[in-house]
């Protein structure tokens, strides 16, 4: 080739280089936010405002006690006890005692160990009056987030000494995550994974409190017509739940452990823990429902006046203590539900005023004396290391559950049918797409959007095209984890190759994932109203792509970056077969199973943890359920 054709060959080829778009050209136009993170959670809450339980109109007492139990029974059948094995559930109680430690006059303290489901041990601490008295009430004492302490927390040590000293027969029994069980693998976040296997995290938390009641229960020296509940937050919670699940439990008394769904949502900082909103169990009822299933059992409400942590009395009130009063009423024991307004010292407490109400309701109760003050010496309060029992070295923690539940899963194969209940799948349209600025320049186009959607919820992205490119153009939408603005290479690439682009941000992604609280507290309270987080996101991408079609019959490409977005567009391929010719990721990961082995914190991708899901299918399954798209596995996490 002669030296002039090799120059001017030369300048049209650096012409074309010029040509192409390049990632930090596109970068400025997906930067910029599109909807304020405020914008998000409103939407969030209104979507779960409309799926409150309400309480029903309490008419006659024969009535409610007919619900009450059906409610009983289907939370406990479908619920918490969701996926766990029959023989677990049933299993006999299994308690080793570990000696006695030394004590003042008046009681004696006993270390028990105790199996909570085969190979998961826990502890507890028998505080056993000093009384010739045959039969005796008896209180089971649970914890709430108390940290290092556990059992060992002062408070709780001196509510269980002032209880000895009453007559009853008290016992303080650990709590996962915490004390002994503290181990990094029991933080509560990883009930999430027992979800992904398919065993309600509800039923491992339920179980623990529910083996101190058998224990009691089964005491030789317990009066079975005067057994009672306390504890506060996470306690509270227990005792709720227990107290209205188990009618062998008289007399309730939770502190600062609940308030209902609509309450929380007023207030972000009250949305709660993974227990306390496991999945499904708000489908049909409310805590105020939990609360009114006492009637007519005695039931102490005491809250916090300016509570530093949640649940503050006057906000709690009109939901919790005002809604349940008709129900007691219908008994004739509207005296039966008291409520208690902390304001010594008001924070979020157990503390001296708390206990003394609980020892009085305890008293009047269980037809004991009165109590008039609480005579606790310094020098009866136990060192942690004083009131360890010992675990197994071998024990099981939350973590390693769920492992070992996932190993005992036979092949997955469900089918698409199966697929749409798992995820609760709604179809969703497109209402609105908002134009929200535009730009024309230097051959390329671009138009972004905030989405909304028929059932109340929104996303966000950009619409990318190059000026020349002609119609209809083959369309893909881009999804990264990190966010559209993140997505500048993959975004040129697609336009180099004349396709008109969507780099969007679904549900709880970049412009449309929520702010204090993040997207985790959201999750919990979608899953725990019958929802699951991944079938509405899967559904907005359908969404998404049939509004972005060029015609009817074409097909449409998903390129997602990150393993968040990698199960969303296998499972929006999965549900709607025909509607992609290829599915494309990056970053990925081989099989649910990273996310036990990982393990991936439940933070960090939370509508993963989906009931059921790896119960029913592994990625591969996905990709079979969703030809004929292509997938292409670019690389995966290690």
């Amino acid at each position: 080739m002669q030296p002039s054709r090799l120059f001017l060959l030369a300048i049209l080829l650096a012409g074309a280089a010029r040509a192409q778009t390049q990632p930090a050209q596109v970068r400025r136009f997906l930067e910029p936010s599109l909807q304020t993170p405020d914008v998000v959670a409103h939407q969030l809450r209104q979507y779960l405002v409309g799926r409150a339980p309400l309480l029903p109109v309490p008419t006659s007492a024969a009535k409610w006690t007919a619900e009450a139990a059906r409610l009983r029974r289907e939370l406990l059948d479908n619920v918490v006890f969701h996926g766990w094995p029959r023989e677990w559930v049933t299993a006999p109680l299994q308690v080793e005692e570990r000696g006695e430690i030394p004590s003042a006059p008046g009681y004696r303290l006993r270390k028990l160990r105790y199996e909570i489901v085969p190979g998961f041990f826990s502890t507890a601490i028998l505080y056993e009056p000093d009384t010739a008295l045959s039969r005796i009430p008896a209180v089971l004492n649970v914890n709430g987030h108390v940290g290092a302490p556990g059992k060992a927390v002062e408070y709780k040590q001196k509510r269980c000494i002032a209880q000895a000293r009453q007559g009853i027969l008290s016992l303080n029994l650990e709590w996962l995550g915490y004390g002994e069980l503290a181990q990094p693998e029991n933080r509560h976040w990883f009930g999430a994974h027992l979800d992904l296997t398919g065993a309600n995290a509800a039923g491992l938390f339920y179980l623990a409190m529910r083996k101190g009641l058998d224990y009691l229960w089964e005491h030789p020296r317990v009066d079975r017509t005067r057994i009672g509940v306390t504890g506060l937050s996470g306690g509270g919670w227990q005792t709720i739940v227990l107290s209205a699940l188990d009618e062998r439990v008289q007399v309730s008394i939770p502190v600062a452990g609940y308030a209902s769904l609509v309450s929380r949502l007023e207030r972000p900082g009250d949305a709660g823990d993974i227990e306390q909103n496991p999945s499904d169990l708000l489908t049909g009822i409310d805590y105020s429902h939990l609360t009114a299933m006492r009637a007519p059992r005695p039931t102490l409400l005491i809250y916090n006046a300016e509570d530093d942590c949640c649940f503050r009395a006057p906000l709690v009130k009109p939901y919790i203590f005002d809604q349940v009063q008709p129900f007691f009423r219908l008994y004739g024991s509207e005296a039966a539900l008291a409520w208690h307004e902390n304001t010594d010292p008001a924070d979020h407490n157990y503390q001296l005023d708390n206990r003394l109400q609980s020892y009085r309701f305890f008293a009047r109760h269980f037809r004991l004396p009165a109590v008039e003050a609480e005579t606790v010496a310094g020098d009866e309060i136990r060192t942690a290391a004083e009131l360890t029992v010992g675990l197994p070295k071998e024990n099981l923690t939350i973590l390693s559950l769920a492992r070992s539940l996932a190993a005992r899963i036979s092949p997955r194969s469900g089918d698409r049918a199966r697929l749409a209940s798992t995820l609760r799948y709604k179809e969703t349209s497109l209402t609105r797409a908002w134009a929200l600025r535009n730009t024309r320049q230097k051959g390329l186009e671009t138009r972004s959007y905030r989405f909304d959607f028929s059932n109340g919820l929104g996303a966000t992205g950009v619409r990318l095209n190059a000026v020349a490119t002609p119609e209809p153009a083959p369309a893909t939408v881009v999804l990264r984890d990190q966010g559209k603005k993140e997505s500048g290479a993959e975004v040129s690439e697609r336009l180099n190759r004349g396709e008109q682009v969507l780099a969007a941000d679904l549900l709880f992604t970049g412009d449309a994932a929520p702010q204090e609280p993040g997207p985790s507290a959201y999750t919990q309270l979608l899953a725990t109203v019958g929802d699951r987080p991944l079938g509405l996101e899967a559904a907005q991408l359908i969404a998404l792509a049939r509004w972005l079609q060029p015609s009817p019959a074409a097909k449409i490409r998903i390129e997602s970056s990150g393993i968040r977005n990698q199960v969303v567009a296998l499972l929006a391929a999965a549900l709607a077969p025909g509607l992609f010719s290829e599915v494309m990721i990056r970053g990925g990961m081989p099989s649910f199973r990273y996310l036990l082995e990982a393990p991936v914190e439940y933070r960090n991708a939370p509508e993963l943890f989906c009931l059921d899901l790896y119960k029913q299918f592994d990625l591969d399954r996905l990709a079979e359920l969703a030809a004929p798209a292509k997938i292409t596995v670019v690389d995966t996490v290690k």
